[in-house]
């Protein structure tokens, strides 16, 4: 068998009176008909064992958790490759802070870039984003998002450089889809998505221009900025590894969702975006010539 143990997430109980149940990543129970297989023998070779089945119905079990991808042969926890680690972090340290310590934990090598907040709100020219050579760049806002802010790092995958970015607008955050390739969600398809999505474009778009009159401050707590930081950082480690999308997560593959983030419940809703195409322009035509008259 090319599989050797249960995959993670995936667990077999004992049901009283009743025969065996897995437990799927889903959280769904299915029966399992083991009828005369040894239960020991199973639960040992699923848990890991290396012994191979040793009848005909075992065999025939086993093979059946194979094929319903129930089995695994890869490591639980694979390393992070060493051409991706270096991840650039621009943006506000409440923000920032946790997220290194994230990516660290997880293996990657991030470089905080040292600035007081204001230099942290102005544009920057692509030279500057791909310093030092970066695998990734993450930029994290405690606030909307400037215009023209982001539109040299929207360049960033067209050289290669993953892109990934989170800001936020009162009470709500929005960790926006990771680009790694040329044709990727950028912020910019994000602004124009949302402009198209609402009634309200112009009172909008105003919002994001500026100036706005506030109260008092909206302040990240540190478990909402805890949750935005795993966000963005499991993002960046299934991009490094080359995960697969999580089944059951409504279809949606990482690279084609918003996510807003209701920093009053911690509650986390999913939007599909996809790019948006550039307009077609119109074919030029030359004008027609009226024929002369003769005479």
């Amino acid at each position: 068998m090319s599989r050797s143990q249960l995959a993670p997430g995936v667990e077999v109980v004992a049901v009283p009176g009743r025969d065996l149940a897995v437990r799927t990543a889903e959280g769904e129970f299915l029966s399992v008909r083991t009828q005369d297989a040894d239960k020991d023998a199973l639960l040992s070779r699923l848990a890991g064992a290396t012994t191979a089945p040793a009848d005909d119905e075992l065999h025939r079990v086993v093979r059946a958790f194979e094929q319903a991808g129930y089995l695994t042969d890869e490591p639980q926890h694979p390393e992070w490759p060493a051409a991706r680690r270096g991840i650039r972090l621009l943006g506000d340290p409440v923000l920032t802070e946790p997220l290194a310590a994230h990516l660290a934990a997880l293996g990657a090598v991030p470089h905080t870039t040292s600035a007081a907040p204001a230099p942290e709100a102005s544009p920057r020219d692509l030279d500057d984003l791909l310093h030092e050579d970066p695998a990734a760049v993450v930029w994290c806002l405690d606030g909307p998002v400037p215009d023209g802010l982001w539109d040299a790092a929207d360049m960033l995958p067209e050289r290669g450089v993953a892109w990934l970015r989170c800001h936020r607008e009162g009470w709500q955050a929005y960790v926006e889809p990771l680009a790694a390739a040329p044709g990727d969600v950028t912020s910019a398809h994000i602004r124009a998505r949302r402009l198209a999505a609402t009634p309200a474009h112009r009172e909008l778009a105003a919002y994001w221009s500026g100036p706005r009159t506030s109260g008092a401050p909206v302040r990240l707590t540190v478990p909402a900025a805890g949750l935005l930081a795993a966000l963005l950082a499991d993002d960046l480690r299934r991009w490094a590894i080359d995960a697969p999308d999580a089944p059951g997560s409504g279809g949606l593959p990482a690279r084609r969702r918003l996510r807003r983030v209701d920093l009053r419940t911690l509650t986390v809703t999913e939007h599909p975006v996809l790019p948006v195409p550039e307009a077609a322009t119109m074919p030029k035509t030359k004008p027609k010539t009226k024929p002369k008259k003769d005479g």
